[in-house]
């Protein structure tokens, strides 16, 4: 049975700031492992050290590197000037991407440590598909920033836009247009300034530890947490399926938990594995769905729709991120199908110092719980259909 109370008491407890590396992250830690033994079960911990330069360094240093290829490219100073740099800038963003192409295993910096918490619960399955894997993750950190999520994501939007603007106009006055266009260069220099403004600002975007994280991710720890407690009974194990409830550290700083939890993982076939992320709930559940839900899941779709006020079923997360990541996310992009859980109406509030109890409705936390014991079952049924 899902309980209202014990999913509110677990919110609780973990509404307090928990920065990535930080003795904060590791309290959430050492109270999530103890809840996990409480039931008699005996989580895994996965050690890992990491750098807080791709997460906080690597993106302002790339964005002002092609700030500063677009000024080039539109003033136009004079033919070795304009040589000079850009060559530079070419050479620094490919040292750049290539260094970053595996963060968790850079060590530039300040190192610090995390940990990830998981526990398996075996299926009932016969061997020839106890093959067969369900994963339910949420993270265990928090981090507040000088600026909100939904502002940051507005900030890259308008470096974008402003970006790409940059570029047509060096594209019109090269091919199109004189040096004497007096209004498109007055207007190529107002939208350099934008641009460089918005790098500006995303500069002074400070990472801190005054978010108590109760939507990001409080919330979805305490479902992971009730799922765990409702499927550690046995009668309500899957027959099929292995359902796994992991905990990740450092998501918060590159999603590094996760990035070092893939090497548990990045064997598993696809075809038999489902992951499903729950990341900021508040008030209502936005549900991404890549491949879990199907035209079997007939309980499972009358449940969103009796409760349709609250839960809506969204298109397909794009690949391409602007602004934030997770956990889902980068295992969305390594193959895996699954399914997504957040709310897009708290980018107001994540990130902030007003992350916090009262945003959250623990009525929707509860419906989300009862939801995944509806749809894992049809899931799990299913496959014995097949």
């Amino acid at each position: 049975m899902i309980d209202e109370t014990r999913i509110l008491k677990n919110l609780k407890e973990f509404s307090f700031p928990r920065l990535s590396g930080t003795d904060f992250e590791k309290r959430s830690f050492n109270i999530g492992k103890n809840k996990i033994e409480d039931l008699s079960l005996s989580p895994i911990v996965q050690e890992f050290s990491f750098s807080i330069f791709y997460s906080r360094i690597y993106p302002k240093v790339a964005l002002t590197l092609l700030s500063w290829f677009i000024v080039v490219l539109v003033l136009n100073f004079n033919l070795v000037f304009n040589i000079v740099n850009l060559f530079l800038i070419f050479i620094l963003i490919l040292i750049l991407i290539l260094y970053t192409r595996n963060p968790e295993t850079i060590k530039v910096l300040h190192e610090y440590h995390s940990q990830n918490l998981f526990v398996k619960l075996p299926s009932q399955a016969k061997n020839e598909i106890s093959d067969y894997n369900i994963f339910l993750f949420s993270h265990l950190d928090s981090k507040g920033q000088t600026f909100s999520i939904k502002i940051r994501i507005q900030l890259y939007y308008i470096w974008i836009i402003t970006f790409s603007l940059g570029l047509l106009i060096t594209i019109l006055n090269s091919f199109f247009l004189t040096e004497d266009f007096f209004l498109i260069n007055i207007f190529a220099i107002l939208i350099i300034s934008i641009n460089l403004g918005a790098t500006v600002i995303l500069w002074i975007n400070k990472t801190n530890n005054k978010s108590k994280g109760a939507i990001d991710n409080a919330s979805g720890i305490s479902c992971v947490l009730e799922l765990l407690h409702y499927y550690s009974n046995p009668k309500n194990i899957l027959n099929n399926y292995h359902l796994w409830f992991v905990f990740t550290g450092a998501e918060e700083s590159g999603t590094m938990g996760v990035r070092n939890f893939y090497n548990n993982i990045k064997d598993f076939d696809r075809d038999k594995t489902f992951i499903i992320n729950f990341d900021s709930i508040a008030k209502k559940v936005n549900l991404w769905d890549h491949g879990l839900l199907n035209n079997k899941n007939y309980k499972s779709f009358n449940y969103i729709l009796e409760n349709k006020d609250i839960m809506s079923l969204e298109k397909k997360t794009h690949r391409f991120y602007i602004g934030t990541y997770s956990d889902g996310l980068f295992l969305l992009n390594k193959k895996f199908k699954g399914l997504g859980n957040g709310d897009k109406s708290t980018y107001n509030y994540v990130h902030s110092e007003d992350d916090d109890l009262d945003k959250i409705d623990i009525n929707i936390l509860k419906k989300l719980c009862q939801f995944y014991t509806v749809l894992l079952s049809e899931v799990d049924i299913n496959l014995n259909k097949q």
